[in-house]
């Protein structure tokens, strides 16, 4: 809390300025270590500044720079939805224009780029590369929109999204991992932002084939993305270095970030994470009414807290290479936090009643 400044927002460090991905960082750690109460961290969080803050960073086209005068990137955009959503203070006000913006970001290839690029006559050409780390934040930001937007997905080239990523996993010889960018070599970072993808991708595929839409294109469908036992022996032979932690690839130094990028993409792996019916109804059943009829009023408000909350681990469909003690626990697709930790938090902030993380009912 001692990163949180006046206006909101959470700076990366001492004397530096608020920005979104030191936010979201800030809003995530505090999910898992933070809790209610006095100096639990979250009653600190002060909503109102940091919904202002997001405001003030908003532009005309419904993108979002990251800081003060600073760039739009897809990652700011992925980072404020994140944590609007996870505070209850996701508003259609807040991300007017944002699902069209987005959505002009996909490249001919079928992944995201970092930004729109404004042709001379004003339009929005496609004009950026697909890489894996924009398009996760992409399509996740598209899964958060979805409660105030809901015919979102009716705006992208999923047949072609799904082609770009799955020709982002490496052949045998590469070990099966992925890279983020095409004729790129692999990076164990990409386990997580392109083998993050996975659940997304086949959920969206399933409602495909559930209401007939592109049976042409699904015809050949099997369920799998991605080569998971892959990834997990990327993972775990390849990236992991026998002094502890993880690397991009042989001849790098592990480091922080490719350590939590790999072992989320891990987590992926060897977890089947689903959208769960079941939990979505028990959740739908004990949903307490705010106290503030304002608060119950908003638009979205409640489908925000289902979508998010209703994913959960299907058990019994999990594949661990190895054997169960490669084991890490499964992240939710959305968030690259626990299930447990997502739940807690937003049945915190929007004052409902947690489930278990698990797919079936909280008995």
């Amino acid at each position: 809390m001692r990163f949180s400044t006046p206006s909101g927002g959470f700076a990366g460090g001492p004397y530096q300025n608020p920005h979104l991905l030191p936010t979201y960082a800030a809003v995530c750690a505090l999910a898992i270590v933070g809790k209610p109460g006095e100096e639990g961290g979250w009653e600190q969080i002060d909503r109102v500044k940091l919904y202002d803050f997001f405001l003030s960073l908003k532009q005309p086209d419904g993108s979002f720079v990251v800081c003060q005068d600073g760039e739009v990137d897809m990652r700011g955009c992925y980072c404020l939805l994140c944590v609007a959503t996870l505070l209850d203070i996701l508003t259609p006000e807040l991300v007017e224009g944002l699902a069209e913006y987005i959505a002009s970001c996909q490249t001919y290839e079928g992944g995201f780029a970092s930004a729109c690029y404004y042709l001379p006559s004003g339009a929005r050409g496609r004009l950026g590369e697909a890489h894996g780390g924009y398009t996760y934040c992409a399509l996740a930001s598209l899964f958060l929109l979805r409660p105030l937007v809901p015919g979102v997905f009716g705006l992208i080239d999923l047949p072609r999204l799904v082609r770009w990523a799955t020709g982002m996993q490496g052949l045998e010889i590469e070990g099966e991992g992925f890279r983020g960018r095409t004729n790129k070599l692999v990076d164990g970072c990409y386990a997580w932002w392109v083998g993050g993808m996975e659940p997304l991708l086949r959920e969206l595929v399933r409602e495909q084939q559930r209401t007939g839409k592109g049976e042409e294109e699904w015809e050949e469908w099997d369920d799998a993305v991605f080569n998971q036992e892959g990834i997990q022996h990327y993972t775990l032979s390849i990236a992991q270095v026998a002094q502890g932690g993880l690397r991009d690839k042989p001849g790098k130094p592990p480091d922080a970030y490719h350590t939590a990028c790999n072992l989320a993409g891990l987590a992926t792996a060897q977890h089947r994470v689903v959208r769960s019916g079941e939990v979505r109804t028990v959740m739908r059943g004990k949903w307490r009414v705010a106290g503030n009829p304002q608060l119950e009023d908003r638009e979205g408000r409640r489908e925000a807290y289902l979508a998010s909350c209703e994913w959960a681990e299907d058990e019994g469909a999990e594949v661990y290479l190895g054997g169960e003690e490669n084991r890490v626990n499964a992240v939710h697709p959305l968030y690259n936090l626990t299930i447990t930790s997502v739940r807690q938090m937003m049945g915190h902030f929007y004052g409902q009643e947690p489930v278990k993380s698990s797919v079936g009912p909280d008995e």
